[in-house]
C-alpha cells in the first residue's frame, strides 16, 4: 500500500506524460494545416490568373466572393494569407514553450523572464494556455486529425486549471522527481537570508550561532579567531569542564568572574537591602541598630 504522497505524485505525472503527448499531437497538426492553407492559397492565386485570361469567369467570381480561401483557414482579405500563416506560427511557438515548461527545462529562463511557467506558480496557467491554444484551433474549420488533438489538449487543459486550484503554487512540486532531495536539503529549522533582492545571499538554517544582519561578518569572524585561539592555548578545546566546580576554578584562574546578582528585596521593612553607596561598616551598624532594642537609663528594657 503506496502513501497518499505517492499517488498524487503518479497521477501528476500521468497528467503531465499526457499533456506531453497532446502538445505533440496540436504540433504536428498545426503544420500540416499551415501546409494546407499555402496549397490552398496557391491553387486561388492560380486560379484568379487564369480567370482573368478566360472569358467564362463564373467560377473565379464565386471563388473571390467566399470569405474564406476554400480548402483553408485563409480568411480572403488583404494580407489574410499572412495573418493565418502567422497565426500558426504563434501556436506552434506557444506548444514548443510549454512542452519545455511541463519537461521541466530551462526552469531558470521561466523563472527570470516568463514566471508564470516557472516553479513559483502552479499549474493553473498552463492549463489556460493550453485551453487558449485548443480553442484557436477549434474555431476554425479544421481536419479530423487537429480537430481530436485540439479537443483533447482543451480537456487537458481544463483539467490543469483543476489541478491548478487544488494543489494552488505546489502542483510542480508534488510531481517533481527531485522534490524529496530538496526536501532534504531545507533541513528541520526555518532558514533566513542575510539579504535581499537581486544579489540575495544564500539560504542558511537560523538559531545556529550565525552572526545577526546587523553585525559584520569580519567583526564577528576576528572575535570568533581570538576566541579560538585563547581557547587552544589554554587548553580548554581539548577537555571541557562544563559548568560544575572545576569549571568554575579554571574561569576564575582566567579572571572570568560571574558576579553574584543583588537580592531582589524591597528598600523598607525588615531585611531591607543595604543601598550599594554605603560602606560595610555603615551598613553593619544601621543593621545592628534595627535589630537592638531601645534601652533606657531607668530601666534595662523599654516598656
Amino acid at each position: 500500500m503506496l502513501p497518499p504522497r505517492a499517488y498524487i505524485f503518479l497521477g501528476l505525472n500521468a497528467i503531465r506524460a499526457l499533456s506531453i503527448v497532446a502538445l505533440l499531437l496540436v504540433f504536428s497538426s498545426n503544420i500540416l494545416i499551415m501546409v494546407e492553407d499555402i496549397k490552398a492559397v496557391n491553387r486561388f492565386m492560380s486560379a484568379t490568373r487564369s480567370g482573368s485570361v478566360n472569358t467564362n469567369s463564373t467560377i473565379t467570381d464565386f471563388m473571390l466572393d467566399c470569405d474564406y480561401i476554400e480548402g483553408s483557414t485563409v480568411p480572403n482579405q488583404p494580407a489574410g494569407a499572412f495573418w493565418a500563416v502567422l497565426n500558426r506560427l504563434l501556436i506552434i511557438f506557444q506548444v514548443v514553450m510549454l512542452m519545455l515548461s511541463e519537461f521541466g527545462w530551462p526552469y531558470k529562463f521561466f523563472d527570470r523572464y516568463f514566471p508564470v511557467l516557472g516553479t513559483n506558480f502552479g499549474l493553473g496557467a498552463l492549463g489556460l494556455f493550453q485551453c487558449l491554444i485548443g480553442a484557436a484551433v477549434l474555431s476554425h474549420h479544421v481536419d479530423d486529425f487537429a480537430l481530436v488533438s485540439a479537443f483533447f489538449l482543451f480537456a487537458l487543459g481544463c483539467l490543469n486549471i483543476l489541478i491548478g486550484l487544488i494543489f494552488r503554487e505546489k502542483g510542480k512540486d508534488k510531481r517533481s522527481i527531485t522534490g524529496w532531495r530538496n526536501e532534504k536539503k531545507k533541513g528541520l529549522l526555518p532558514t533566513v537570508q542575510n539579504k535581499l533582492g537581486e544579489h540575495a545571499g544564500p539560504l542558511r538554517p537560523i538559531f545556529t550561532g550565525q552572526p545577526p544582519s546587523f553585525v559584520s561578518n569580519s567583526r564577528f569572524s576576528n572575535e570568533k579567531a581570538s576566541v579560538l585561539s585563547d581557547e587552544k592555548s589554554s587548553g580548554f578545546s581539548e577537555k571541557g569542564f562544563g559548568w560544575g566546580r572545576q569549571g568554575e576554578k579554571l574561569a576564575a584562574g582566567k579572571g572570568l568572574l560571574i558576579s553574584k546578582p543583588l537580592e531582589a528585596l524591597p528598600p523598607y521593612g525588615p531585611g531591607a537591602r543595604v543601598p550599594p553607596s554605603f560602606s560595610p561598616r555603615r551598613g553593619a551598624d544601621a543593621e545592628l541598630q534595627q535589630t537592638q532594642e531601645p534601652t533606657f537609663q531607668s530601666g534595662g528594657q523599654a516598656i
